[in-house]
């Protein structure tokens, strides 16, 4: 089923024939439990034309490196086949994400596209929009519930967003059936980038390197796929109670897979909640995360043109720090040391090495590795750049709504204030003795140096 609410008509240009339907592939780079897809597939068979998709690969998305783009060819190779099974072509162009659109518009009856909730993202659709000939749509397919349905401003805090998505969550939460095209657009012929040696289209494509491709997490929609029932066979139950314990790694590892649109938040949601034999906590707090969290930061990326950037925070967080601004450091680090692990701590040198070697942190640690950069910055201005800076870096997962929402929530966003301290002000404050207290933390040393001799 496809909601009217996910569908957003961005230009109402008269139809007009041509040689197929375009799907402009972006944001949900996968072939299943793809709401734009699906939309562009159905609307194909109802013009019998075929289905063509296009993907631009821009060089210069802000701030990504080349693990990323990695991650994203492995996963475009396997998207590629599935797509062929239907009869859908992948037509891949080296130019930016709207050129590519542009570029094969002209022949196009329709032109379907997904949703991005980022700055750059949204101004790529705004271009296409203005300057195509034919009518343009586009399908949210990477939330659970619509933003502008979940709500129609800014919110606060999860507490407040949590009931406006209640209320519409059941009606979204239901099965995706694929239905078409009947026309194969595989004879069509249509130039594209070649992408089945990644590693000589990375080497062609010259990225930036300083964070290069991880072992650990390979991209693509079958990795995913086994991710997820991985997490559903073995860290599901139990999750509510030790999901936050960096030494046990009870997680999903699922987000760079949701950030690329290599899975849908859809379908792992209906196949937790199918999940037997599962207690309703487990299931509750996993859901909590996938659904509201990470749909609180897509509201923060869709409503606040600041998202990105210290000015985000709510008054009472930016005016306290501020007020802290020039309180004495215990110890000072630079970005550069941050960067290399360069710290006192050894549960923070962890975090910061865990997420170089491997492309993702353990999501407990992101938020004490987050806090501990406010304490040991000369500035909050300062920590917050470098927070976000080493994120968006090395995190497979960084650049993305969930991840700009959980630096600012370092720094007081989405939460309320705390007893007041040195330099956090009423921030929360985080310690490395509370670390000791609820978890075993030699066991999180242990399993990184593991990880980090994996990836040597």
């Amino acid at each position: 089923m496809i909601q009217q609410e996910r569908i957003h008509v961005l230009s109402p240009a008269d139809k007009r024939s041509g040689r197929y339907v375009l799907y402009w592939m972006q944001q949900s780079q996968r072939s299943r439990v793809n709401h734009a897809l699906e939309f562009a597939a159905r609307e194909a068979e109802r013009l019998r034309l075929p289905l063509v998709v296009v993907l631009g690969i821009t060089r210069r998305f802000p701030e990504a490196q080349l693990r990323h783009y990695a991650f994203m060819l492995e996963g475009l190779v396997e998207t590629a086949r599935a797509l062929e099974k239907r009869g859908i072509p992948l037509v891949v162009r080296d130019v930016p994400p709207p050129d590519a659109a542009l570029e094969l518009e002209p022949r196009a009856a329709l032109v379907v596209t997904d949703v991005g909730y980022l700055r750059v993202q949204r101004a790529w659709r705004r271009k296409v929009a203005s300057r195509a000939r034919c009518r343009v749509v586009a399908v949210e397919s990477d939330v659970i519930v619509p933003v502008e349905t979940a709500s129609d401003k800014e919110e606060y805090a999860a507490r407040t967003i949590r009931p406006r998505i209640a209320k519409h969550v059941d009606r979204f939460l239901v099965p995706l059936e694929e239905a078409g095209p009947s026309r194969s657009g595989l004879d069509l012929r249509l130039r594209s980038l070649s992408i089945g040696n990644t590693g000589r289209l990375l080497r062609n494509l010259e990225l930036p390197s300083r964070a290069g491709p991880v072992g650990r997490f390979r991209g693509g929609p079958e990795q995913a796929r086994a991710r997820l029932e991985d997490f559903l066979r073995r860290g599901l139950r139990g999750y509510d109670g030790s999901r936050n314990d960096p030494g046990t790694e009870r997680l999903s590892h699922l987000s760079p897979y949701l950030h690329f649109g290599q899975i849908s938040p859809l379908d792992i949601a209906l196949n937790v909640e199918s999940a037997r034999g599962i207690r309703r906590a487990d299931k509750d707090a996993f859901l909590e995360e996938l659904i509201v969290r990470r749909e609180l930061s897509m509201n923060l990326c869709y409503y606040s043109e600041s998202y990105d950037s210290f000015d985000c925070l709510p008054d009472w967080a930016r005016g306290t720090l501020e007020a802290h601004a020039d309180d004495e450091r215990e110890v000072t680090y630079t970005e550069r040391q941050f960067e290399r692990a360069r710290t006192h701590d050894p549960y923070w040198n962890a975090a910061q090495r865990e997420m170089v070697a491997t492309g993702k942190m353990h999501s407990y640690m992101r938020m004490y590795w987050g806090k501990k950069i406010i304490e040991w910055s000369r500035t909050p201005e300062d920590a917050y750049r470098t927070a976000l800076t080493l994120n968006n870096r090395y995190q497979l997962d960084g650049r993305d709504p969930n991840s700009f929402a959980g630096v600012a929530w370092c720094f007081g966003k989405h939460d309320r204030p705390w007893k007041e301290r040195e330099v956090f002000g009423q921030v929360r404050w985080m310690s490395a003795a509370g670390l000791e207290r609820k978890f075993d933390m030699p066991a999180y040393l242990e399993r990184v140096e593991k990880l980090e001799q994996a990836e040597a």
